[in-house]
């Protein structure tokens, strides 16, 4: 993230606080707080790149998406096994 960063104060529920304090690790609850916010951001420019696209081009139907998820699978398939890297 490299960013300079701040202090802010927020409020969420206590059991959701709670758990991504347990689930933190060594790197802390700000660095987890601000992956998932991260994260959030990336989704929502998503969403926001998909209603531009469905405006333009209208929405994408379930068997397009079946046959996507068809070739993908597909090419999951025929990659090699193990993950040997080539030096």
């Amino acid at each position: 993230m490299g960013d300079t960063t701040g202090k802010y104060s927020i409020t969420m529920p206590q059991g959701i606080a709670e758990a991504a304090k347990a689930r933190s690790g060594p790197s802390g609850l700000s660095a987890y707080v601000a992956a998932a916010v991260a994260r959030q951001i990336e989704r929502d420019n998503l969403n926001e790149l998909i209603q531009v696209a469905e405006a333009e081009h209208g929405p994408v139907t379930d068997e397009e998406i079946q046959a996507l998820r068809n070739q993908l699978h597909q090419s999951r398939q025929q990659q090699p096994q193990g993950g040997t890297n080539a030096a």
